[in-house]
Formats: structure tokens, sequence, C-alpha cells
């Protein structure tokens, strides 16, 4: 189990993964900006800022990944000599 284990941690580290990682973020968008316009539409002032807490984190998380990936590229532009 272990070994399946280290090969899925292996894989979220991976260019595949990385660009994984950041498409499901980015599905996130979708029901954040639908839950945006219900708040914004109803006039909820805490689910706006619920909305707005919740799109900072999914900037920041795929701004994490992004910096991940450009360190790869690095890797592999060290490695290739």
């Amino acid at each position: 189990m272990s070994g399946k284990l280290q090969k899925a941690k292996g894989f979220k580290k991976s260019r595949a993964g990385m660009y994984l990682s950041i498409a499901s973020s980015l599905f996130g968008v979708v029901g954040t900006v639908k839950r945006g316009k219900e708040a914004r539409r109803e006039g909820d002032t805490l689910q706006l800022i619920d909305v707005a807490v919740s799109a900072a984190g999914i900037v920041t998380g795929v701004a994490l990944l992004v910096r991940e990936l450009r360190r790869l590229d690095v890797d592999d532009v060290l490695f290739d000599d």
C-alpha cells in the first residue's frame, strides 16, 4: 500500500499532477461565481464576503501551483546538461 501512496504523492508533484490541480481549482471558480451572483441578487453581504474569501483562496492556490510549475521548469533546465 505504501508504494501506491508514494506513487500518488509523486504524481501530485509531477507536471501532470500540477496541471490537474490547477484545472480542479479553476473548476471551483464556477461554483464560486454562481454563489456570488446569487448573493448579489439577494443582497446578502455575509455571503458576498464568503465568496470573496473563497475566490482569494482559489487565486492563491493557483498562484502557488503556477510557482511550483515554474520551479519544475527551472529544475528541468538545470538537469538537461
